[in-house]
């Protein structure tokens, strides 16, 4: 064998080791605060304050890039002030309608399934973006009820799909705060009015990570 095949050999082992030094596998939690909206509709205005929390795997395949697969409890929703109607009985026996706003709270829980993709600006910066899969898991919709209100509000499809994008900072031992983007492509809540748009899911999350 000529010294330059020799030459070839040792570098290309020495490039593979050095590229398997670099690559590292850790798990890890995070949990945060979600500020969530549902679009294009009177859920758009006001912010509903939840949480998330879930666990990941960090596989570092190089100084600027980790490929991050994460499992995540995430409850959303929103909150707003939604038109609706009873019936008020009059003194002769008749019946009005009555139409008037309540306060409705509409609270999903999802768990989702997220690739993000990690890239090392800095040592201690870092941003992140990837796709998500969400299953609704449960869904609840509260207003006042009473005189027999009533208005037209239900959830939309138990599936979203969307992107997440967002930052982060490195602080010390494996801890870091994180930023996210969370916005959804299907139709989350189906409109009193009958729209036809497609009302969907956005979600700004801060919260903290640890890897171990």
């Amino acid at each position: 064998m000529s010294k330059k095949n020799l030459a070839f050999i040792a570098f290309s082992l020495f490039a593979f080791l050095k590229i398997q030094a670099q690559v590292t596998f850790k798990p890890g939690i995070h949990a945060g605060v979600n500020l969530s909206k549902i679009s294009k509709t009177d859920f758009d205005v006001n912010s509903k304050t939840d949480f998330y929390f879930g666990g990941f795997g960090a596989l570092k395949l190089s100084r600027f890039y980790t490929l991050q697969p994460e499992v995540t409890y995430s409850r959303q929703g929103a909150k707003a002030s939604i038109e609706g109607f009873y019936y008020d009985r009059l003194p002769d026996g008749q019946s009005e309608t009555i139409t008037e706003n309540r306060n409705v709270d509409i609270s999903l829980r999802y768990l989702s399934f997220v690739t993000i993709n990690k890239f090392n600006i800095t040592e201690k910066v870092y941003l992140l973006a990837g796709p998500y899969i969400d299953f609704v898991i449960g869904d609840e919709i509260e207003y006042d009820k009473s005189n027999g209100f009533f208005t037209s509000v239900s959830k939309g499809e138990d599936i979203d799909f969307g992107i997440i994008g967002g930052a982060g900072f490195n602080l010390y031992k494996g801890i870091a705060l994180e930023a996210r983007i969370k916005k959804g492509t299907r139709d989350a809540f189906d409109d009193t009015n009958g729209a036809a748009s497609i009302n969907t899911n956005l979600v700004y999350q801060i919260g903290a990570a640890y890897t171990f």
